[in-house]
């Protein structure tokens, strides 16, 4: 990936700034909720108006992450602002190739967050995937899509695949590697992500316990399903755990 030359000084009109300041709070609350992976995973927003979007620099873990130190990098990899990041190294190339696959492919995405959880890294090495166990998770089984492991995600190659099979769905569980929720707002693809990996650690719980267990029925999955749709994902969350990311860690918006 090549640096390109930028001003480091450069003011962020109001809309990017806003983006910035979001996807800082989703850090901080990725690290809060259990979500994080000392410096891995990534969790990545398209800057409003561009084709560019926003990324952690390598190396940071996700407390340490700010809104002015957030690294935007183009389709191709270059890095378009480095913030702090010294070099274009400091940019991890899974995250680039991962997050890349859904960003220049889905103009409706504009939030991706990827997570090693370990439920969700449990979940997906089950040859059935995510059962229909929850009332929680009932808003993820139709969104849940698979993608086969290929090994490190460094190959720009798999981003075509990546994207297919995501197809127009927003969770994917990458098989034998994590879990990925997206979304339109930031609210979305975290709350997505929240209950994804509740419904990965309640499903692991119920099979480690022996016992039988009872699958919903399809018929009212579809039914819960439209009935969620009057709480959009992060329509309402978001407010509230924005107030927890100003309070518990306040220098995420520097």
């Amino acid at each position: 990936m090549k640096l390109q030359e930028t001003n480091r000084s450069v003011r962020y009109d109001e809309s990017e700034w806003r983006t910035r300041l979001d996807l800082a709070a989703c850090y901080r609350l990725a690290d809060m909720f259990g979500f994080s992976d000392i410096i891995w995973n990534h969790i990545t927003a398209k800057i409003p108006g561009t084709e560019h979007f926003l990324i952690n620099r390598f190396g940071l873990r996700h407390d340490e992450i700010t809104a002015s130190n957030l690294v935007t990098i183009d389709g191709d990899g270059d890095v378009i602002d480095p913030g702090n990041a010294e070099s274009a190294e400091d940019i991890n190339v899974t995250g680039f190739v991962i997050h890349s696959a859904i960003h220049t492919t889905r103009t409706d995405i504009h939030y991706i967050f990827h997570s090693h959880s370990s439920a969700g890294l449990a979940v997906s090495a089950l040859r059935e995937g995510l059962l229909p166990l929850i009332q929680d998770g009932i808003p993820l089984y139709a969104q849940m899509a698979y993608h086969d492991y290929e090994g490190l995600s460094v190959d720009t190659g798999e981003r075509e695949r990546l994207a297919q099979h995501l197809g127009e769905k927003k969770a994917l569980i990458l098989r034998n590697h994590g879990i990925l929720t997206c979304g339109e707002t930031v609210g979305e693809a975290f709350m997505l992500m929240y209950y994804l990996e509740r419904a990965c650690k309640v499903q692991m719980q119920v099979l480690a316990s022996g016992q039988p267990y009872d699958l919903i029925d399809p018929e009212i999955v579809e039914k819960t399903a439209a009935q969620y749709r009057v709480f959009p994902p992060g329509q309402y969350e978001w407010p509230a755990l924005l107030r927890l990311v100003e309070q518990k860690s306040p220098d995420y918006s520097s």
